[in-house]
């Protein structure tokens, strides 16, 4: 753990935070964060950006009133994860308020794999038999599929936010943050954001066509729940725009206005709601989510994110917490024998992996674990069963992966058959032979674009945090605040003395740690605080270094302070 940097704090910023009323311990952590304003922390849903600004959502808007009104049959086309899922609830539930006739189709990724495929709208066309097909979290690189709808006599409307290629799909219409010409200030919209701000342009067409003059119009505030859980488990970036919409959502699921679905998440996880923060989001119901399409078929989440019967929702609950822990130990499986191929083994620039016999749900999971082991650039492919390979890749800060792969693509025509995604996180097919020769390529791009400082892992933290600024106090205002990716929660580096330690649960320690303390009448002290280091059970040293987040500890009706240690060295 020796590569430790300490965020830069803007010093006007914190200055200017400061003299707004934000106390100097949080202000501190915000201007590190690029907030200068105390605006920027309010959470008024009038500071969302304006749907305006969505390049052709008002367009998008017209048309779907107007369908609704002939009662033409929609059909929500959903990508398989959490994103996707929460989307097509968005999207389901507003609107069957609007008075729409719509229905929903997610693909099975073992069987038909991502978006807007020829033979998903195949499907669609002989089970549904829509008018208009509606995409959410996909659509944006269907060439295809957008051209096998219009073939069929089917519209389509894309909503989307991954990058999209070359050219654009003969779509009927498009919104996308990232498409060309859409000046959208946030580039970081969710698939489920990009829904929602479509259902708030469409209740406005419907209240510029007079539809609310005798009754009063919905209110989507409702579905920020959804939109919560949607962005925080898609990894997008938190700007002020997202954390805004995930605080928002936050606030409606402590009061107890969740939907049955998301409140039945938290159930089966034994989670309370009234406390619930981001990290719920993204490592408790997120994954209980995500497991129906990794391990089964997402239609089974979508439905526990759009019953509003309690019993029903937690049944489904149930299940999809039986998917999770299946999942885990499909994971840990691949994860043991991925480790044991690369024990021999130097990687390079960067790491990809086969192996027949791996869960094709589960590999995005472990190349996002690989990636964290060795900070590379990492892809794990799994058998499609059809003659070719699904493949899901997770990069490092220093490689936007998606980029690579259109190069590697461009370079070797015939060796991708289709690719997608982000910056961070994407996913391709290669046919059955070409795992060895991507391997090559992937590599020689990578070595190009990377030096090998880029490899060298950082642990980005907040500095060393005072004693006196070490409290409850503290803990309990950064629970209840929005931190995620691109806006993470603070870490902080110290020294200490382990006094006393102890494995629980068979492989984690609970420590008790000291420090220096503040002088408290002219005299200096001891400061002891309790620590929990989890996934390690060997004995620490007398004396570490170590990087750490602060948390409020419940258990057994009491509230106190604990130390979650994350990376530590002896000192």
């Amino acid at each position: 753990m020796n590569n430790i940097v300490t965020r830069t704090v803007d010093t006007a910023a914190l200055a200017q935070l400061v003299a707004d009323g934000i106390p100097p311990f949080m202000a501190r952590i915000y201007a590190a964060r690029g907030i200068s304003r105390s605006e920027q922390l309010t959470p008024e849903l009038s500071r969302l950006i304006p749907l305006d600004q969505l390049l052709n959502v008002g367009t998008m808007a017209t048309l779907l009133a107007d369908a609704i009104a002939v009662r033409k049959k929609l059909l929500i086309v959903a990508d398989y994860d959490a994103d996707g899922a929460t989307a097509c609830a968005v999207g389901l539930r507003a609107l069957r308020l609007f008075g729409a006739d719509v229905d929903y189709l997610v693909p099975n990724r073992f069987e038909y794999g991502y978006g807007l495929t020829p033979e998903i709208v195949q499907l669609a066309a002989s089970e549904k038999k829509p008018d208009v097909l509606i995409t959410v979290d996909n659509g944006i690189a269907s060439i295809d599929g957008v051209a096998e709808a219009n073939r069929l006599g089917m519209k389509v409307l894309i909503t989307d936010h991954h990058l999209p290629g070359d050219r654009l799909p003969d779509a009927w219409c498009i919104i996308n943050p990232n498409q060309p010409g859409c000046s959208f200030p946030s580039k970081n919209l969710a698939g489920v954001g990009v829904m929602f701000y479509l259902m708030l342009a469409l209740r406005a067409e419907f209240r510029k066509r007079g539809a609310y003059v005798d009754k009063t119009e919905p209110n989507l505030g409702f579905l920020l729940d959804l939109v919560a859980l949607g962005t925080v488990a898609d990894v997008v970036k938190l700007d002020d725009n997202n954390r805004l919409l995930v605080q928002q959502g936050l606030q409606r699921i402590r009061a107890g206005r969740a939907q049955a679905g998301i409140n039945a998440l938290f159930n089966a996880a034994g989670r309370e709601v009234r406390r619930a923060g981001t990290y719920d989001l993204g490592f408790v119901a997120g994954p209980r989510l995500n497991a129906a399409g990794r391990m089964d078929d997402m239609s089974v989440g979508i439905e526990c994110l759009t019953t509003d019967d309690p019993g029903r929702a937690a049944d489904i609950a149930r299940q999809l917490d039986q998917f999770n822990r299946k999942r885990r130990d499909v994971e840990a499986g691949m994860q043991e024998s991925a480790l044991a191929s690369v024990e021999n083994v130097q990687p390079g620039y960067t790491l990809s992996l086969y192996d027949p016999g791996w869960h094709q749900g589960v590999i995005g999971i472990l190349a996002s674990r690989l990636r964290e082991r060795f900070h590379r650039p990492t892809f794990a492919f799994a058998s499609s069963g059809n003659g070719e390979l699904k493949g899901s890749g997770r990069s490092i800060p220093a490689l936007h992966l998606r980029d690579a792969l259109d190069l590697v693509s461009k370079r070797h025509p015939e060796l991708i058959v289709r690719f997608g995604g982000h910056a961070a996180a994407a996913g391709l097919t290669l046919h059955e032979n070409g795992f060895k020769p991507f391997c090559a390529a992937f590599e020689a791009v990578a070595t190009e674009l990377l030096t090998p400082a880029d490899l060298e892992r950082e642990w980005v933290t907040d500095g060393s945090l005072p004693p006196e600024e070490m409290t409850l106090a503290n803990a309990t205002t950064l629970a209840d605040s929005v931190w995620g990716q691109g806006f993470p929660e603070p870490r902080f580096y110290d020294h200490f003395e382990v006094v006393a330690q102890r494995i629980v649960g068979e492989r984690h320690l609970k420590l008790r740690l000291r420090r220096e303390a503040s002088p408290l009448g002219g005299r200096r002290g001891k400061q002891q605080l309790d620590a929990m280091l989890f996934g390690h059970a060997d004995p620490l040293p007398e004396t570490i270094a170590a990087t750490y987040r602060l948390s409020a500890n419940h258990y057994n009706g009491a509230v106190t302070l604990q130390l979650l240690l994350e990376h530590w060295q002896a000192a």
